[in-house]
């Protein structure tokens, strides 16, 4: 069930506010501001990959876009016992670049254990860019 939370802004923020909801590719206030305050949180309490205690477990999604070669070359992401590595998917030839590749790879370790890995992964030839997406924040454990 729906709840309406309203709140205040400066007449400067509100005129640009549904500009910056549109450039940001949302349809509606309600899930901008929901995405805007779950990220906000996320942000807050744990931070960027770069900035969280090596000790503290993370998972989440390495996206990782690259040009491959001759030939269906995936990029391979080494299993160590330090990440558990619980799904990788491989896309190629995206729109009309037929060397442009994209994996997925779903991860779950240590903060500095990932942090190597993305740090190899953004070391690799032909890699032109990777990110790190961390997987929602829960208050409780599911399932």
């Amino acid at each position: 069930m729906s709840q309406i939370i309203s709140f205040s802004a400066d007449r400067d923020f509100a005129a640009i506010f549904d500009d910056l909801i549109q450039q940001s590719g949302y349809k509606n206030r309600s899930r901008f501001l929901r995405d805007a305050a779950l990220y906000f949180a996320e942000v807050q309490q744990k931070g960027d990959l770069m900035d969280i205690d090596d000790q503290e477990v993370v998972e989440g999604h390495l996206v990782v876009h690259y040009q491959h070669g001759n030939g269906d070359q995936k990029l391979m992401v080494t299993r160590t016992d330090s990440v558990e590595v619980a799904a990788y998917h491989h896309s190629s030839r995206l729109g009309h670049s037929c060397h442009l590749c994209v994996d997925v790879v779903h991860v779950r370790g240590d903060a500095l254990h990932v942090r190597g890995v993305f740090e190899q992964l953004k070391n690799t030839r032909n890699v032109e860019k990777v990110v790190f997406v961390s997987a929602p924040m829960r208050q409780e454990e599911c399932c």
